[in-house]
């Protein structure tokens, strides 16, 4: 991939998660993946690896910005961590055996999962 030939395409995508994931409090790659993939062009796989490093960067800034703000709860914080690396092993593995274009519609109905989801709780007045 020419790098130097998507550098404005990068910077307006990461421009526009970033005000999003600021405005909303969404991200990750739920918008970075798709981005990747669809405006610059990346194979799936790449936008996945690209869009884990991209969060661990923005997530260590977002956990020094409110570092002092907040109450960090360790019990809740290691047990959640814990099994959310072993699921990310876990589902890693199996990405390696399941062709892109199924991960991809995968993805899109993880997506309209969560759309509607969000949906029904303002349509309740639920949480949020």
């Amino acid at each position: 991939m020419n790098w130097r030939g998507c550098v404005l395409k990068s910077i307006a995508a990461g421009l526009a998660v970033g005000f999003l994931t600021g405005l909303f409090g969404v991200g990750g790659g739920f918008l970075i993946i798709p981005a990747f993939v669809l405006l610059l062009g990346l194979p799936m796989g790449s936008a996945v690896a690209t869009s884990l490093a991209v969060i661990v960067v923005n997530s260590a800034a977002g956990f020094a910005a409110h570092l002092g703000d907040a109450h960090l709860d360790p019990a809740v914080t290691l047990a959640f961590s814990g099994t959310a690396v072993v699921g990310s092993l876990l589902a890693g593995r199996l990405a390696h055996r399941v062709p892109t274009m199924r991960l991809q519609r995968w993805f899109v109905y993880l997506i309209f999962a969560v759309a509607a989801f969000v949906l029904v709780q303002v349509a309740v007045g639920g949480p949020g």
